[in-house]
């Protein structure tokens, strides 16, 4: 064979006619359509899963900044309620009265209330007025119930224990003493 004699491949194509290579060719574009239609079917499958996956993590993102911003608070307020007992320990040991012990101790100790209550106070804790304030069952506790024809009727006498209320919620309502009129007690 030299190198001017067609390959067996071409003698087949030349033996079929133009008709059948323009039929092989057609048939191979159809082919390479089917598959590009797939392909894009795939392309756009596969976009939108990616779409959903990117929604859905941005909804998981949004949902943990929510339960965040929902769990911070609480958080606070457990933990400010937690130390409301050593506020009360602290005022116990101030309205004492502390034979032998020192001035600067007593000083100390009232620094120290101060610098607690302080740092409380400006994460958000106020304390509830109660004496000489209508009673309030949304913020007090009665405890006590005083005769006496000298004040309005369900006045607070007394505050037998500090309240509070941590960024407007009530954490711990106040103890109070609450006058009742005699003539209404009937």
């Amino acid at each position: 064979m030299n190198e001017h004699d067609p390959l067996p491949s071409e003698l087949t194509e030349e033996s079929e006619g133009p008709d059948s290579s323009l039929e092989a060719l057609q048939e191979r574009c159809r082919k390479l359509e089917e598959e590009k239609k797939v392909l894009e079917r795939e392309n756009r499958s596969l976009f939108d899963q990616i779409l959903r996956r990117q929604a859905d993590f941005d909804n998981f993102r949004k949902r943990l900044e929510r339960e965040q911003a929902e769990l911070r608070p609480a958080a606070q307020a457990s933990l400010v309620a937690e130390l409301i007992p050593a506020l009360d320990a602290f005022e116990r040991a101030l309205s004492a009265d502390a034979a032998g012990v020192s001035e600067d101790y007593r000083k100390g100790v009232e620094l120290i209330y101060k610098q607690l209550f302080g740092a409380l106070a400006a994460a958000g804790l106020e304390t509830i007025v109660a004496d000489g304030q209508p009673f309030d069952p949304n913020l007090h506790h009665a405890v006590e119930r005083v005769e006496s024809p000298d004040l309005p009727d369900q006045q607070v006498v007394a505050t037998l224990q500090k309240g509070y209320l941590f960024r407007q919620r009530l954490l711990r309502p106040a103890l109070v003493r609450v006058a009742v009129h005699p003539a209404l007690e009937n």
